[in-house]
């Protein structure tokens, strides 16, 4: 990945979308040394989210490792590390502007106050780093976003954004649309961290739902054995008992016979029933000297490579993004986290690479609906969200995907395996490259994107295409629960509504291309997850990201002869619905069922413009409009969406 960030060192505008852990920093250090030494930029300016993770901007001594300089920040220059709060150290970042030293530190509040102060233009000819750049937003009130639109505007900066997601929770937009078109990517995928590791090779995803009280529970996926963080629910959350202190207790407690805590470290020490101690840090304690104790006890240096410092950390709203425990094999989370983005980096703590880990896990325990209980919808909306977290880290897990039209001039591509046989010129051929994990598939009839930003967003963008997808609770719930839905009405309609407002700069073809791409991906990793699961005996505690892995290319290869309306007919929530059935009882089912089933979606004059827009494609291709009668049910719904318009435009003319 850091080779593949340095070749695009001289870019002015570069997006790096990397797993956590996946080595950003040190990649930025590079294009950092390079940008201050033989581009011109007179400093550098990195931006982090919060003052802890500053300290991965620490000194580094890269000439060491063969590099031709060091990264070195003077202590002054880091303002994660200095006293006081944000404001206060504004001052500093001007002092700084004004030196002659190269690379500053700082927290994007920091920041956002700096750029109010001096304006965009006193950061001219600098390169500013922003890390965990899924912070940012494209909306109006978001200030990062604001003052990143208006240094873009202006032209005169240097950008590097860093992130492990390139999505946000709240399904806003990072970027403007005409804004992320300048920046140039480096995307490394979850599929080539793992492939890339010497030992951790295999993660797990698991959901599953509770009744009762979490805590009663939690011993059911919670191994001691396993190096294991586990974040507790926020207290406002419908998961909490509203005592988070007595949370933590009963699952000491659960884990055996406490014995004190360590004076050194401030660890609580646990006895198994087997005899073994446990040392477990308690982040959620609200004494500043007890917690700051334990936390720095956490960060310890001196113990980053030891193994048995401590077995399990039990926190609240820390131990998140840019918290760095090599040996976390379990992440287990109670309550579903209402960002996408948390999920992403939640996982990313156990996706270190370890000797003797082999295999990491993230658990996310949520309560089911209970028909006892009067927030049932609410439990509903909880479990809908689960679901579209899980289709998306399925996707975040799969390798990639470069899907090309089906055409005689077609031949193979160097470095791909096209499965026993070789290359066949008469069909559709599925090839795969071991080392990148890129899949270059064949189907008949897809549409090419003409533009090279149409041709990146389906290289590099689909992943935050598939997200808004799954995000459209509409979606998920037609798509599990609509008996009656079509499933091109999601993959056609609604899949090209969300292209549509998300890339309104590309013309027709173009937004039809990425639609067709984003669907492929999106079926072919579900009906992965399908086949994955089939060869585990369908347990999904046993089914890593290897076996998805395994289940794309077997799918992939035994259907050579792929076409769009092949991959437009599967339901791409169909498998999601088989995973749920087997993690709730059938009375929650049913429970999710009524209450989606009380508020069936009608055609809105929208939906029934882009039917229509279907069924000229439709009558171009066979001649004839769709019938109303006819047994296909999509041709049917384009039909009803014609015959929707023209009851409204006899219903306007007539007054």
């Amino acid at each position: 990945m850091q080779e593949r960030a340095f070749e695009k060192r001289g870019e002015q505008y570069l997006l790096i979308k990397s797993p956590p852990a996946s080595g950003k920093s040190r990649a930025l250090m590079f294009i950092a040394l390079d940008k201050l030494h033989n581009q011109g930029l007179k400093q550098a300016i990195v931006v982090v989210p919060e003052k802890s993770i500053g300290s991965s901007f620490n000194d580094e001594p890269l000439s060491a490792h063969g590099f031709w300089a060091d990264w070195q920040v003077a202590p002054r220059w880091n303002l994660c590390n200095a006293p006081g709060e944000d404001g206060g150290k504004v001052n500093s970042v001007g002092a700084f502007l004004e030196s002659a030293d190269r690379i500053l530190v700082c927290t994007h509040a920091t920041f956002r106050f700096a750029v109010d102060k001096y304006g965009v233009a006193a950061f001219d000819n600098r390169l500013i780093a922003v890390d965990e750049f899924h912070h940012v937003s494209a909306n109006p009130d978001n200030k990062l976003g604001q003052h990143l639109g208006e240094f873009i505007a202006r032209d005169k900066v240097h950008f590097v954004a860093m992130t492990g997601s390139y999505f946000r929770g709240d399904a806003e937009a990072v970027l403007a649309p005409h804004d992320e078109a300048k920046f140039d990517t480096v995307t490394y995928t979850y599929y080539e961290q793992l492939s890339g590791y010497k030992y951790l090779k295999s993660l797990d995803i698991g959901y599953f739902f509770y009744s009762g009280s979490y805590s009663d529970d939690i011993l059911n996926v919670l191994d001691p054995t396993e190096k294991t963080i586990i974040h507790i629910p926020n207290v406002n959350s419908r998961e909490s008992t509203k005592d988070k202190h007595r949370e933590v207790e009963h699952i000491i407690d659960a884990l055996g016979e406490w014995q004190g805590a360590d004076p050194k470290t401030g660890f609580q020490l646990v006895k198994t029933p087997e005899g073994r101690i446990l040392k477990i840090a308690d982040l959620v304690d609200d004494e500043p000297a007890k917690r700051d104790k334990v936390s720095t006890s956490l960060k310890d240096p001196a113990q980053k490579n030891n193994r048995d410092h401590v077995d399990i950390i039990i926190a609240l709203g820390m131990a998140k993004e840019g918290f760095d425990w090599i040996w976390c094999e379990h992440a287990l989370t109670v309550g579903y986290r209402a960002s996408l983005t948390e999920i992403v980096q939640i996982i990313g703590r156990a996706t270190r690479d370890a000797e003797g880990k082999t295999r990491a896990r993230f658990t996310n325990l949520i309560a089911e609906p209970d028909a006892s209980e009067a927030a049932v919808t609410e439990a509903v909306n909880d479990t809908l969200k689960a679901i579209a977290a899980s289709l998306l880290m399925e996707q975040v897990l799969a390798p990639r995907f470069n899907f090309t039209p089906k055409k005689p001039s077609n031949g193979p591509v160097d470095g791909f395996d096209y499965g026993e046989g070789g290359y066949d010129p008469a069909k559709c051929n599925v090839g795969f490259n071991e080392e990148s994990g890129l899949f270059q598939i064949e189907i008949k009839g897809l549409v090419e994107p003409k533009s090279k930003e149409a041709e990146r967003i389906c290289q590099e963008d689909l992943n935050e295409v598939i997200t808004a997808f799954v995000q459209d609770k509409t979606n998920i719930e037609r798509g599990l629960f609509d008996e009656e839905l079509v499933p091109e009405e999601l993959t056609q309609v609604r899949m090209g509504k969300i292209i549509k407002a998300r890339y309104p700069e590309l013309d027709e073809q173009d937004q039809e291309a990425v639609r067709q791409h984003a669907v492929a991906a999106l079926n072919l990793t579900q009906k992965a997850k399908e086949i994955a699961l089939q060869g585990t005996n369908g347990d999904p505690e046993t089914t890593g990201n290897t076996a998805l892995i395994d289940g794309v290319r077997k799918f992939a290869m035994d259907v050579r002869e792929l076409d769009i309306d092949l991959i437009d007919r599967i339901n791409p929530f169909g498998e999601a619905y088989a995973i749920l059935a087997k993690t709730m009882s059938e009375e929650s089912l049913k429970q999710v069922a009524a209450i989606i089933s009380g508020k069936k979606v009608n055609l809105t004059p929208e939906e029934a413009r882009d039917l229509a827009k279907r069924a000229l494609k439709f009558k171009q291709e066979r001649g004839r409009l769709p019938s109303i009668t006819s047994l296909d049910a999509w041709e049917k719904r384009m039909a009803e969406g014609v015959a929707y318009l023209a009851r409204m435009k006899a219903e306007a003319s007539s007054g």
